[in-house]
């Protein structure tokens, strides 16, 4: 949840003309990885729990993507960049940890 809030700070003052376009893409796909854990959490059997983790995952390499686009356009400082990287990196550790705790179960 953290890193969403922090992305859409991030996005706030992006160009008016990508309002439906990369902010939009950006914020989505960040929205999406607590939305699909959650979710997989809500479900009865761990495969499907898994899948949503797999939806999840998607989601944050999508971000992953979007905010390098962001960075190379001038739209991110590398500053702003890198905060959000780190706290990327955060979350797939925690998500790959337990994505291998319920595959271990």
């Amino acid at each position: 949840m953290d890193l969403v809030v922090s992305v859409y700070a991030a996005t706030e003052n992006f160009p008016k003309t990508e309002v439906y376009g990369l902010t939009s893409q950006i914020r989505r796909c960040a929205a999406s990885i607590p939305a699909n854990i959650a979710e997989g959490q809500g479900r009865r059997l761990f495969g499907e729990f898994l899948q949503f983790l797999g939806n999840a995952r998607g989601s944050l390499l999508e971000l992953d993507t979007h905010l390098e686009i962001a960075q190379r356009l001038c739209m991110l400082s590398e500053e702003v960049h890198s905060a959000l990287m780190g706290q990327l990196i955060e979350v797939r550790k925690l998500l790959n940890g337990l994505m291998r705790s319920i595959k271990a179960a």
